[in-house]
């Protein structure tokens, strides 16, 4: 049976960890944090349950569980891994330390992957014997509801390192998508600052308030965002296509980017945006709203999963 190696124990790495049991791999998980892999069990057990409440899973939780087994040692996470999944914390120093012990530990046909959001792989890799095994499996959390995958190659990741990992991530249920040089970010993360940049500003310039520059997006771009693409929707919002679309509307569109200057998320915009969530929701019941959106996510899964696509 293929195992794979999930490092670190955390949100990312517990979600990282149901995907793969659920799909029928063995895996195994652990966490520089003595105690950590352990206690991560039982909120695994947790989320498989809503899964199988949801019809997003068909075995029993204790199943898909009993695939996982939480290890006291890097050096036993990894042995017989044939994919490693680094889940460590997001700084420099200690991603190049956890590679070059992962890349001394793992035989040279392991993959190393990393969950990082936005450190490029050019940059923990370089000085391995083995950096041609490396690069970026960036997940959108949890990656066990919201399945895309980013994969990221340094300028020496092996191409056919990339094409096994886009393999794996969609056997095991993800949606991989490659690209083709590292950017800042990545290509989700510029996605997503571009819009939350430009929710802030018209915040800041009293444009709108909070609540309704949400609404913009759930009741508005989001439904059709769900399942089309940015392409997609402008392909379809004009009679001849995308060439039709900007000549129609690109002298207006472009005209406002040319308005859009860098945003740094000033002191006074983020108050304001804080005030008015925090008179939405309380601190205290964000956990509560974050299980909520969990159940909604599980929903939009099942009802995507059923229709043609």
């Amino acid at each position: 049976m293929d195992r794979i190696a999930v490092v670190g124990a955390g949100l990312i790495g517990r979600a990282w960890s149901m995907v793969f049991a659920r799909a029928g791999l063995e895996m195994r998980l652990w966490d520089k944090v003595p105690g950590v892999a352990e206690s991560a069990m039982a909120v695994i057990r947790e989320r498989l349950a809503d899964l199988r409440a949801a019809g997003l899973v068909q075995e029993a939780p204790d199943v898909i569980a009993a695939r996982i087994t939480p290890c006291a040692t890097l050096a036993e996470c990894v042995e017989g891994a044939m994919h490693v999944q680094e889940n460590g914390p997001e700084r420099l120093a200690p991603k190049q330390e956890l590679f070059a012990e992962l890349d001394r530990l793992c035989p040279p046909d392991v993959v190393l992957a990393s969950s990082t959001s936005g450190i490029p792989a050019s940059e923990f890799t370089g000085n391995l014997a083995g950096r041609a095994r490396c690069l970026v499996a960036h997940p959108v959390n949890p990656p066990y509801l919201v399945p895309l995958v980013e994969l990221v190659g340094a300028p020496w990741t092996d191409p056919a390192v990339v094409a096994r990992t886009r393999a794996l991530m969609g056997r095991v249920g993800q949606v991989p998508v490659t690209a083709h040089k590292e950017t800042r970010g990545f290509v989700l993360n510029r996605l997503q600052a571009a819009l939350v940049a430009e929710a802030f500003r018209m915040v800041r310039d009293g444009v709108m308030s909070v609540e309704d520059v949400d609404a913009c997006v759930k009741d508005g771009l989001g439904l059709r965002w769900a399942f089309m693409g940015p392409f997609e929707t402008i392909d379809m919002n004009a009679p001849g296509g995308v060439a039709d679309y900007a000549e129609r509307f690109g002298p207006l569109l472009g005209g406002i980017t040319e308005e859009q200057t860098p945003y740094h998320y000033d002191a006074e915009t983020v108050a304001r945006v804080t005030a008015e969530r925090r008179a939405a929701l309380d601190l205290a019941r964000i956990e509560e709203r974050s299980a909520w959106r969990d159940r909604r996510l599980m929903a939009l899964l099942a009802h995507k999963r059923g229709q043609p696509g």
